[in-house]
């Protein structure tokens, strides 16, 4: 008796099923909320140097105050092309012949200037406050800003890895226990940092949690509902992401300061946590893992609740360790290695590897920028959370219909030749520029949903987290380089895009040396994989076969009509 069947007996689709997905959907409402919340926290307002009247004058010059004021900028701070006070810049002297002229030199020559002395003054208009405006990561500091998010997607990238090996050994729901309680406090404590270095340090950890969230969802999910409804269930928490996307800019446009949107997006966790103490672990794992007696009593409390009690009370003890004996023997041989030991889990693992890279890489690279587009930031994000939509729709058709394998492909290369599409249109065709990028994000949303699913249903469930980890730390990879990417964009505009399109393309064509998982029950040992993998090679190989001599005869009766 496999576990389907088990699953089957207690209630494969009924109310447990349902509570179970929507309270793991839930979270994903605000994962999306952090995972692009720099757009809004890390948000760059207009600024200029501060200026002092005086030596012994403590008063400031700020823009807001007086329109006469914009006069006496100019004798303090150089102009740039548009007429507007340089950003980083300030005259070493003031320059009191250029008061009450369009001037902005005088004497034929440049004046010199010099770094901002006396920090900056801010457009507090659109944000009251932003991590940039309180440590001034403007000028030679701006850098400083794109490292708070790769900071952020290292701890999602060291938490992948290590919360993925803990999983499979220490359960599911343990681990997404506390990585619930992680993600609470650290972005509690973050939204309360006093300085720029101890914000990092909270917002690696926040990542490392949510890394922990992400996988052992789409794991515990898979693992309790039945081979024909994996695809809708598992799209429902990617709806719920593409909701939170929706919500973000209405979260930030009600909440201005930085601490307070960091705090809104964080609390709810705490409720999570509590709720999480509900779930029940995978009981795939735990018989897998020869705790059989606890798995005993998951299977009836989901026949209790599904209403099937008395089928719940024939099973025993005895029927879950001969369901799957093998199973347990080949759990407690797996490591890390073994992703790699045998020929096609080495070509899954390396081919995920590539797939998750690329697209969290092109994905996030799109979407961590948003001020770039020249376009008002809450429209900008309302449109490429609304994007997602139609997007996740098709893809859910695809998937259901056809298959993970040309889901993937298709959405890979659609938006790998969008974003290079994009490197070439010029910046003052803004309307185009934007429209492309949304619909390259689109397609990219719509290949991470298949990239959640198809991973979880080629690893066999023994390594499946371990697995999952590994490729999930390529993408936090991914995540983690580019914003360093959208760096060369000052040097090169056209680079970043074309990057970034040109990876989401490898990793499209990679994609073909995948196996095709659609309406397959779920591996639970490595051996299932590859006997699996060899049945479909056998297929194949008659098919061309018995193809050989239907040739042969067309052939044979051509001549003759001859």
């Amino acid at each position: 008796m496999a576990f389907g069947d088990l699953l089957e007996m207690v209630g494969d689709l009924g109310k447990f099923q349902a509570i179970y997905v929507f309270l793991l959907s839930i979270p994903s409402l605000f994962m999306s909320c952090n995972n692009l919340l720099q757009n809004f926290v890390a948000a760059v307002p207009d600024h200029r140097c501060r200026v002092r009247l005086g030596g012994e004058d403590s008063r400031y010059l700020n823009v807001t105050e007086e329109p006469l004021r914009e006069e006496f900028l100019r004798v303090f701070l150089p102009m740039d092309r548009e007429g507007r006070p340089d950003k980083c810049r300030m005259y070493t002297s003031p320059q009191w012949h250029l008061l009450g002229t369009n001037e902005t030199q005088g004497n034929g020559s440049q004046p010199d200037t010099q770094e901002c002395t006396d920090g900056w003054v801010y457009d507090h208009s659109q944000f009251t406050s932003t991590i940039v405006t309180e440590w001034d990561l403007v000028c030679d500091r701006k850098s400083l800003k794109r490292m708070v998010q790769s900071i952020y997607m290292a701890g999602l990238l060291i938490g992948a890895s290590v919360l993925g090996r803990l999983a499979d050994k220490y359960g599911r729901q343990t681990l997404l226990l506390w990585s619930h309680f992680l993600v609470a406090v650290s972005g509690t404590c973050g939204a309360f940092s006093s300085s720029f270095p101890l914000f990092c340090f909270w917002r690696f950890l926040l990542g490392f949690g949510l890394s922990g969230v992400i996988n052992n969802t789409i794991s515990l999910m898979v693992e309790w509902v039945p081979t024909r409804v994996r695809t809708p269930s598992t799209m429902i928490p990617n709806f719920s992401y593409t909701s939170g996307q929706l919500l973000l800019p209405g979260f930030a446009y009600a909440f201005k300061d930085w601490r307070w949107l960091q705090l809104l997006v964080s609390v709810p966790f705490f409720v999570f946590f509590l709720y999480s103490w509900w779930l029940s672990e995978s009981a795939r794992w735990l018989i897998v893992n020869g705790k059989e007696h606890i798995a005993l009593k998951q299977l009836k409390r989901v026949a209790k609740i599904n209403g099937r009690e008395a089928e719940g009370e024939r099973l025993t003890v005895e029927i879950l360790k001969a369901s799957v004996e093998s199973d347990q023997l080949a759990a407690k041989k797996q490591s890390v290695f073994d992703l790699f030991r045998t020929p096609i889990m080495r070509r899954i693992s390396c081919c995920t590897m590539v797939v998750w890279f690329s697209t969290s890489f092109a994905y996030y690279g799109l979407s961590i920028d948003l001020q770039g587009f020249g376009v008002d930031i809450y429209l900008i994000q309302l449109i490429f959370g609304a994007v997602d939509i139609p997007a996740k729709i098709v893809a859910y058709l695809t998937l259901s219909l056809i298959g993970r394998k040309f889901t993937q492909i298709t959405t890979l290369i659609l938006a790998g030749s969008t974003v290079l599409a994009n490197a070439i249109i010029p910046k003052d065709l803004q309307t185009v520029r934007t429209s492309l990028a949304a619909f390259g994000k689109g397609c990219l949303a719509a290949a991470f949903s298949g990239c959640y699913l198809h991973a979880s249903e080629l690893y066999p469930t023994v390594i499946r987290q371990t697995g999952i980890g590994l490729i999930a730390t390529m993408a936090r990879m991914g995540a983690m380089v580019a914003p360093i990417i959208r760096m060369s964009g000052d040097y090169i505009s056209f680079l970043p895009s074309t990057i970034y399109g040109g990876v989401a393309v490898i990793a499209g064509l990679t994609a073909f040396f995948l196996l095709e998982t659609r309406n397959i029950p779920l591996p639970e040992t490595i051996e299932d994989v590859e006997n699996r993998a060899k049945k479909n090679s056998k297929k194949v190989s008659k098919l061309r076969n018995e193809d050989v001599p239907l040739q042969e005869a067309q052939e044979s009766l051509m001549k003759q009509r001859v």
